[in-house]
């Protein structure tokens, strides 16, 4: 049984969703401790607990320790059962975190299927929907990953609501060496529920603003809508970097489109292909392919390294960090 120590580098849930993905990839037991030991409240939330059934009923698992407030998994996968799902998460639980626990096993699986999943489409502390979209399934279709997602609904904090569907087609990985591409242009999307449209108006404005001066292009749409959850927000991409920002209660619509621009203009003026988050979440996906992938990174950030750990947990040196350079080798 493999162990892995959720308290090592970043001590969050991305140790959990790398190791239960991989457990069901490898088909190797995997005993995670110390979960989410550096959070305030350490332990499974709920979204974590969703993260782990969905995971259990598509590779036919048997888990120890799935409960509320958990510092402990044991997960025993079974064979791989890709099929069509409906899964929500039943809170504003962010989609693109289940997301890194379940596509893996579902693209290795080399299975077409169709997931569609409520929860929360642009929260914080993970990747929005349009990053994921933009960004990390840029990247992966330049492995060869056939991905469509669908906002049919967005969904923020604390209400969630949010709905989309993923299109899964039957494909295989292949790795590859990203290149550094110039930025021509910043594109984004601002976006607004239950708000007058000017707060998405606004946050696209300051941002396009900000980029404007720093002598970068930029081209940003405006999204109005009526939906369960009320919230806002601006997710800016080019090429394998972008920058999400979203708004707050009390916080001006100019500061969140000014973080983001300001987030973004910081990437693509750094050395590196990838962003420091696009860095850390193609990793598990690298480990799967046929071959040898290799980036560079703006910067090595914590969840990068701790990724890192549990990959090689499975398979011993599949993932080397040489400065900012980092060499995924296939794991298995």
């Amino acid at each position: 049984m493999i162990r892995i120590d959720g308290s090592f580098g970043e001590g969050g849930g991305q140790i959990l969703r790398t190791a239960i993905a991989l457990s069901c990839i490898t088909g190797m037991d995997v005993e995670v401790f110390n979960i989410r030991a550096n959070r305030p409240k350490p332990g499974l939330k709920a979204q974590h607990l969703k993260g782990i059934q969905v995971a259990k009923e598509i590779c036919s698992a048997q888990v120890e320790g799935l409960r509320m407030g958990s510092t402990k998994v044991v997960f025993r996968p079974g064979k791989l059962k890709i099929r069509d799902m409906n899964i929500d998460i039943g809170t504003a639980g962010s989609i693109t975190l289940l997301l890194q626990t379940i596509l893996p096993p579902v693209i290795h699986a080399e299975k077409s299927c169709r997931l569609e999943i409520t929860g929360g489409t642009d929260v914080s502390w993970s990747p929005s929907i349009d990053y994921f979209r933009f960004v990390t399934l840029r990247a992966l279709k330049e492995m060869d990953a056939e991905i469509q997602i669908h906002i049919k609904r967005r969904g923020y904090y604390p209400k969630g609501g949010g709905r989309v569907v993923v299109e899964v087609r039957e494909s295989q990985l292949n790795g590859r060496k990203f290149q550094k591409t110039h930025c021509r242009k910043v594109e984004g999307i601002s976006h607004c529920s239950n708000l007058p449209e000017h707060v998405a108006k606004r946050q696209a404005f300051s941002a396009s603003r900000f980029l404007e001066k720093m002598g970068i292009k930029c081209e940003i749409e405006t999204e109005v809508l009526k939906s369960k959850s009320t919230g806002s927000g601006i997710t800016l991409f080019c090429n394998y970097k972008g920058s999400v920002a979203l708004g707050e209660r009390g916080k001006p619509a100019e500061k969140v489109g000014m973080e983001a621009g300001m987030d973004i203009a910081r990437e693509i003026t750094s050395d590196g292909v990838f962003d420091r988050h696009l860095a850390d979440q193609i990793m598990t996906f690298a480990f799967m392919a046929k071959t040898k992938t290799e980036y560079t990174a703006t910067s090595i950030t914590d969840h990068a390294r701790s990724n890192a750990y549990v990959i090689n947990a499975f398979s011993d040196e599949s993932v080397k960090i040489e400065g900012r350079k980092i060499f995924i080798f296939p794991g298995y």
